[in-house]
């Protein structure tokens, strides 16, 4: 990225942290990303070169550090000081974006390999039965990456896209766009299995809980356009 050329630490901070895909690199650190492979699970539309290029940048901005994961190959990113100083721009722009940007997804934007790992990321697990429980997600419009499966034990969720051969608790048919919907808190969970956009097969158990254990995104609370919000910084 080309400089401003001012001093204005507007531009200076935006010189850091304003290219492409930087803020969603953020964003998983924030998360607790700190692998490289999960970086591309959560950004698969970021290709490898570039997802290294971004962490590079951070590195030698004194954002993230990259440390040797101990007895493993490999190497983890994390957060220094500075980078942790950023979790409110994000927390803001994830706020302002979802009450002012929440515009009509295009059918480009239902990338259902996020949508899988915010589920993974979400999900209740203090919710769901104590043991193993197993839930396939079937997608019916997608050719590739249709079906998906949740591996929960305990407090740990695996997702993967290759049947893992053990006993389904729970199967849920739906549309990438209607998950997402339920995602964002557009759609309460009880409408959409009430009206078929989620349909449910399997434990009664897990379907009746289903609202308490399928985890939402975190600012499903912010309304679009709020007319508070315009109040106050009015006054």
């Amino acid at each position: 990225m080309t400089g401003y050329g001012q001093f204005c630490p507007v531009a200076k901070a935006t010189e850091i942290v304003g290219e492409k895909w930087t803020l969603l690199v953020l964003r998983e650190l924030l998360l607790g990303t700190t692998r490289f492979n999960d970086f591309q699970r959560a950004m698969a539309r970021m290709s490898p070169t570039l997802l290294a290029k971004r962490l590079r940048h951070l590195e030698n901005a004194g954002i993230v550090i990259r440390k040797k994961i101990p007895g493993q190959k490999g190497y983890e990113y994390r957060l220094t000081a500075a980078g942790k100083e950023l979790a409110p721009l994000v927390e803001v722009l994830a706020t302002w974006g979802m009450r002012w940007a929440r515009s009509q997804l295009t059918d480009d934007e239902l990338d259902v390999e996020f949508l899988m790992r915010e589920v993974q990321r979400r999900l209740q697990t203090a919710y769901l039965p104590d043991g193993q429980t197993v839930i396939c997600l079937i997608f019916d419009e997608l050719a590739k990456h249709k079906s998906w499966w949740l591996l929960v034990d305990d407090d740990v969720v695996d997702v993967c896209t290759e049947d893992p051969g053990k006993d389904v608790d729970l199967y849920l048919n739906s549309s990438v766009r209607k998950l997402v919907e339920v995602w964002e808190g557009d759609l309460e969970i009880r409408s959409a299995l009430r009206n078929g956009s989620i349909k449910a097969h399997g434990s009664r158990h897990l379907i009746r809980t289903m609202p308490d254990w399928f985890g939402v995104c975190l600012y499903k609370h912010v309304q679009r356009g709020d007319p508070v919000l315009l109040q106050q910084i009015a006054e």
